[in-house]
């Protein structure tokens, strides 16, 4: 049993050193020109070089990533594999679909936490609530009055106004849209009072004066608003909600080849190009071991479950 072991530990590590010896496949679980899409295409891109092998885009978008996530997890545990994964696919829809047929612990191995972009609290101009304080005050006064749009059910957006309104105590009538873009036309119109969506979606409408931006779910101000303050510096402490994305292996991959994947997705996200394209997304670059991603995405997965019991959503 013992030379057994050890002739399975040169091997898997002889594997480790030749490795990557063909292209390797990139796992996108969204379709062509998605923000995550053109995020990983550019990535992918960085990666050919310090691997020394093409890394060839693989779209399987579908049923809110899900398609795809099913895949990367089925797929062959020798590196040559890897997937993008995010807060919806991997702490979100585990928890809000029965029939996911993929646990996102135990048939991943993380590699490396990548990015993280947080919402922004915006507000239609006709609210007359210009701080956080205010928006509690006016939400408790007029309660079940105030509608707030999201990118629909499960998404980022429901859940951080999910988690704001435990927090707080208000309640607000959640108004689901069929995608991001159609929720800010909501709150635009006036059809919504307000919405918690990503940055990067609300921050030119702020600016313009046809949204108005009262805080950030972020722990710290972002330099795309520096002068708007976050929602526990503004009153709910402890307040902190945001997406992320990160690069995950199927499980069975060798400690040795996640690795070398680690080292050369670092280098990759560091890059110069890669900064400023995150930058002018509202997204902060993060760049982790994959022991510190690894308690990251469990610790979303138990975060998301409170939310969702605390919401009252039933699992569907």
């Amino acid at each position: 049993m013992l030379c057994a072991t050890v002739a399975a530990s040169f091997v898997s590590m002889a594997h480790a050193q030749t490795y990557p010896i063909k292209p390797i496949r990139f796992i996108v679980p969204w379709t062509p020109g998605s923000g995550t899409d053109l995020m990983s295409r550019m990535l992918a891109q960085r990666l050919n070089e310090p691997l020394g092998q093409q890394v060839v885009v693989d779209n399987r978008g579908g049923a809110g990533a899900i398609i795809g996530t099913e895949a990367a997890a089925k797929s062959l545990p020798d590196g040559y594999t890897i997937y993008v994964g995010g807060s919806v696919s991997m702490a979100i829809s585990p928890v809000l679909y029965k029939k996911v047929a993929y646990d996102p612990v135990k048939d991943f191995a993380p590699v490396s936490l990548m990015t993280k972009f947080f919402n922004a609290v915006a507000v239609h101009p006709s609210v007359p609530a210009r701080s956080i304080k205010e928006l509690i005050a006016l939400s408790k006064a007029k309660p079940g009055e105030l509608t707030f749009a999201s990118a629909g059910s499960g998404s980022t957006s429901h859940l951080s106004g999910e988690l704001f309104m435990n927090m707080t105590g208000v309640k607000w009538v959640h108004v689901p849209y069929k995608g991001g873009g159609q929720s800010v036309t909501g709150v635009l119109s006036g059809e919504a009072h307000m919405m918690l969506a990503p940055i990067s979606t609300v921050v030119q409408h702020g600016k313009t004066g046809r949204m108005r931006v009262i805080a950030v779910t972020s722990a710290k101000r972002v330099g795309s608003l520096p002068e708007t303050p976050t929602v526990s510096e503004a009153g709910v402490a402890g307040f902190e909600y945001g997406g992320w994305q990160g690069i995950l292996v199927p499980a069975g991959v060798s400690p040795e080849i996640i690795s070398r994947l680690n080292a050369a997705i670092l280098k990759a996200i560091h890059s110069p190009e890669f900064k400023d394209y995150l930058q002018q997304e509202g997204s902060e670059l993060v760049g982790s071991t994959p022991d510190a991603f690894g308690a990251f995405l469990r610790d979303e997965v138990v975060k998301h479950a409170k939310i969702v019991r605390a919401a009252g959503i039933k699992p569907q």
